[in-house]
């Protein structure tokens, strides 16, 4: 039974962002695989982890704020990097960058980070890396001591390291990211990033010149205070993974801290903002 998954095809309307609040719920059952298309995505979900039931605590299936319709089937063994080279768009940002998997043309701009997800994430959160990449093309790294957190498949950081940021540490909760961090790291021929396991508790006595988390709103407002123990003075912190009406708190919070709003960034309602100490 461990090859067996139970494939669900989900219409949502409106598509964003209501696919990615759907993403991010099905992340938090045990669904471990998306594949977004046209009309919404497709998920899967190991058969062992599956119940009739699984769907019963997805808020975003009771909202009236969208419709979300679906249908599942039981399949056999998928092979991920098929359906993720089928499926997986390439990034191009502002003409400077370009991120791309191993399979895709080489488009030849100033800077080519190529990743390989493996899709355990799907393709989700284009709009908010496409932003923190944004920021990071206006920001002077160099030679600045950076981390990423939640670094996912290691994408900012990698970027940090070509704008000549060091040391960079990049710190992901779910085993999988740091596994593919450290794979994307290796390929991006990258010296001076360190990847870790783990959460905010591993900041205790670090320090940063520039701090990246591109996470969710509640996790920011969680560890916020945290980041910004770490920041050396006249740093920057840019924050994304949150909605354009969750400025308002996520300022206020960060106001607590001593930062200042300097940069906003809004791209399909998704934001990314830059503060100042």
């Amino acid at each position: 039974m461990d090859n067996i998954y139970i494939e669900y095809t989900f219409k949502v309307s409106p598509k964003e962002p209501g696919t990615e609040i759907l993403i991010a719920e099905l992340g938090g059952v045990g669904f471990e695989s998306f594949v977004e298309n046209d009309n919404g995505v497709i998920a899967y979900i190991n058969k062992n982890d599956w119940n009739e039931n699984i769907l019963s605590d997805i808020f975003i299936l009771k909202s009236d704020e969208f419709q979300v319709s679906n249908s599942h089937k039981e399949i056999a063994q998928v092979n991920w990097n098929e359906e993720w080279e089928k499926n997986f768009t390439p990034i191009q940002v502002d003409d400077q960058v370009s991120i791309r998997a191993p399979f895709h043309e080489n488009p030849n701009l100033p800077y080519d980070i190529v990743i390989e997800p493996k899709m355990s994430f799907g393709t989700g959160h284009h709009e908010t890396t496409h932003m923190m990449v944004q920021h990071l093309l206006t920001t002077d790294v160099k030679d600045k001591k950076v981390l990423d957190m939640g670094c996912g498949t290691g994408i900012l950081a990698i970027f940090a390291e070509m704008k000549g940021a060091k040391p960079i540490d990049a710190i992901d909760i779910d085993n999988w990211c740091y596994l593919n961090s450290l794979e994307n790291v290796e390929r991006n021929n990258c010296n001076h990033i360190s990847v870790y396991e783990g959460d905010a508790s591993l900041l205790v006595n670090k320090k940063y010149d520039v701090v990246i988390a591109n996470i969710n709103r509640n996790i920011l407002l969680l560890d916020l205070k945290t980041y910004v123990s770490c920041l050396n003075e006249k740093g920057i912190v840019l924050l994304s993974g949150f909605y354009e009406e969750d400025i308002p708190i996520i300022n206020e919070e960060a106001r607590k801290y001593g930062l200042t709003l300097d940069t906003v960034i809004n791209r399909n309602n998704w934001v990314a903002v830059k503060f100042l100490k």
